[in-house]
């Protein structure tokens, strides 16, 4: 018991001061969809693309320079109008995402940044989409169904059973786990407030695993190339604050 204690304890304090020391706090999501906008335009540019998005909620809330989640990657708002919101597209956004893969009329989720003093109801999200997926099957189940993913090899890794994962920006849960698919289970309210209700075998999704996995990976990595890596110990890390 005072071993899984510890545990717990190492994984929160190592998840908020690594927040903490990479200053993302600020621009954090959580994977709480806040409005479903519909794409009014594409357009390319020399390098990249300009997005525009209808947002009947949360437009009028937004502001030149804030930051927004759009399908799950973070935005900033460059330009505003009646109800529409623009952000500039990277040539980077444009490869690793499937944003310039969308069209006009298309549903895509949309979430503003945590504020301090918020609640945090679904898990840590940064807006850095790994990769994208690929919905394999979807399986109505009372109401909500059940939706099984394709991932990258290189995001195996990151994945574990009953562990978060943000596709298309939505806070999800590992319900099942093989080779190369996961599964979740989508309930009645997600699946209606989401573009998952309008996802087909097929549609591509982006994909964000738990930042928690990716530090931890990076921290062990850089500790054993160290002299002093044999110290890296649940107890040499709680001597240390973590």
């Amino acid at each position: 018991m005072r071993s899984s204690r510890l545990r717990g304890s190492f994984w929160l304090s190592f998840t908020a001061k690594a927040l903490r020391r990479k200053g993302i706090v600020s621009r954090m999501f959580t994977g709480i969809i806040e409005d479903l906008g519909v794409v009014r335009a594409l357009r390319p540019e020399p390098d990249g693309a300009s997005l525009t998005v209808a947002a009947e909620k949360i437009a009028g809330d937004l502001r030149q320079g804030n930051s927004v989640a759009v399908n799950g990657v973070c935005l900033t708002v460059t330009e505003l109008g009646a109800e529409t919101f623009s952000c500039d597209l990277s040539a980077e956004t444009l490869r690793r995402s499937t944003l310039g893969r969308t069209r006009a009329g298309m549903p895509v989720n949309l979430e503003r940044p945590l504020a301090v003093g918020d609640r945090l109801d679904g898990h840590f999200v940064l807006g850095h989409v790994d990769g994208t997926g690929r919905l394999v099957s979807k399986v109505p189940a009372g109401g909500g169904c059940t939706m099984s993913f394709e991932f990258p090899r290189e995001l195996e890794r990151y994945l574990v059973y009953k562990g978060s994962i943000a596709v298309d920006g939505i806070s999800l849960t590992v319900a099942s786990l093989e080779a190369d698919t996961f599964t979740v289970a989508i309930i009645p309210h997600t699946l209606q407030v989401t573009n998952l209700k309008d996802l087909n075998p097929g549609n591509d999704v982006n994909l964000e695993t738990d930042i928690l996995g990716k530090y931890v990976e990076r921290f062990f990595q850089a500790g054993m190339t160290r002299e002093n890596s044999p110290k890296l110990t649940f107890e040499y890390l709680k001597e240390r604050g973590f």
